[in-house]
């Protein structure tokens, strides 16, 4: 096998350096000891600590994790179904539009997405913005996720094996009980870290559902650098930096070839 060029190492590191540079900047500058973020000052944990008593910020953060759990536990159970109906199942007029329908919030730009559900809501359901609008939102797009994940997982499973369990003279729900559910159990941990991977970083679509008096962590961080980039808000984008990557490496051990899969 032929070894790779110096040029490919070389502009492989020049836009990991221009992916990864910036975060690490944002790392280290919420450790500084200064309310600017003009230069260096010295390296302090006050801003970590002055998180711990920002009643607004705790707020918004307590609402990102009880809309992300929420939403990821609904949007776990619906892409379940859908990605086992999408693997197993071959209803008529259905079949082909059941794909469509699942996987069509994933590649949809997330501005539009965020438009028409904020008409959707307002126009069609005459819905008050709130909690309820964001969950419905955000298990709209991770569903699709979840039974991407599902599906991926069903594909690479024998069929004798249900074959076997029908012959022996399992009913359906012992098939699923006994053998789907716990081959899929690892996918099922994966798209639902996934999903609340997702919900907890949204802005975009959340910017647009989200109504009056409701506020998340990403849209409390919005609201803060409009004013300035400080290091308060470099200590929160950090410790949201860690909890992402946290969970991504956690459903990547779940369910690996997910990430080659959409690759």
């Amino acid at each position: 096998m032929r070894k790779p060029a110096h040029w490919i190492w070389a502009a492989s590191l020049g836009v990991y350096a221009f992916l990864y540079i910036p975060l690490a900047v944002v790392v280290l500058f919420s450790f500084n000891d200064s309310t600017l973020n003009a230069q260096w000052v010295g390296f302090t944990t006050h801003w970590y600590t002055k998180l711990l008593h920002d009643e607004e910020m705790l707020r918004a953060a307590a609402n990102s994790i009880v809309i992300a759990l929420l939403a990821s536990s609904m949007a776990t159970v619906l892409g379940a179904m859908a990605g086992i109906a999408m693997q197993r199942y071959r209803i008529r007029y259905l079949s082909r539009a059941l794909p469509f329908l699942v996987l069509t919030p994933v590649a949809m730009p997330e501005i539009l997405l965020g438009v028409s559900l904020l008409l959707f809501f307002r126009q069609v359901l005459d819905l008050t913005l709130g909690y309820l609008s964001i969950l419905i939102a955000h298990i709209t797009f991770s569903l699709g996720f979840v039974a991407i994940v599902v599906r991926v997982r069903l594909a690479g499973m024998e069929e004798s094996l249900f074959e076997a369990a029908r012959d022996l003279g399992a009913t359906p729900w012992q098939i699923f009980r006994r053998i789907t559910l716990p081959l899929i159990l690892p996918a099922l941990a994966a798209g639902f870290l996934m999903s609340f991977t997702l919900s907890i970083d949204d802005f975009v679509i959340t910017f647009f559902v989200a109504g009056v008096g409701v506020t998340t962590l990403p849209l409390q961080i919005y609201s803060m650098i409009k004013v300035a980039v400080t290091p308060e808000v470099n200590a929160v984008s950090t410790l949201l930096m860690a909890l992402t990557l946290t969970l991504i490496l956690l459903a990547s051990r779940f369910a690996p070839d997910v990430l080659k899969a959409r690759g």
